[in-house]
């Protein structure tokens, strides 16, 4: 379940949270589980009527960190000046 919300960010319209999954599958293994999860929302909340959607979007892009570079070019899209403490302290990448 985990896995499956760190997908994509779900969003949120009024008490409707819509999920965008990039496959059927997903989507069925989100939805076996969905149920327990809209209980403790509910429950936690206190707000029963809370919903949720789920969108199979193929164009969904999963990014896997394969290598360190791979990881390092990530945390420079997060954070650009991390580039900046490489090059101060003279470190590199191990390929």
């Amino acid at each position: 379940m985990e896995s499956l919300l760190l997908i994509n960010d779900p969003k949120l319209d009024g008490t409707r949270i819509t999920i965008e999954l990039p496959n059927e599958g997903s989507k069925l293994d989100f939805e076996s589980q969905k149920h327990g999860l809209l209980g403790h929302l509910k429950g936690h909340l206190h707000n029963h009527e809370i919903t949720i959607d789920v969108i199979v979007n193929e164009s969904i892009e999963i990014k896997r960190n394969l290598n360190d570079q791979d990881r390092y070019n990530r945390l420079k899209e997060i954070n650009p000046t991390i580039d900046l403490l490489r090059s101060t302290f003279g470190l590199h990448i191990d390929t």
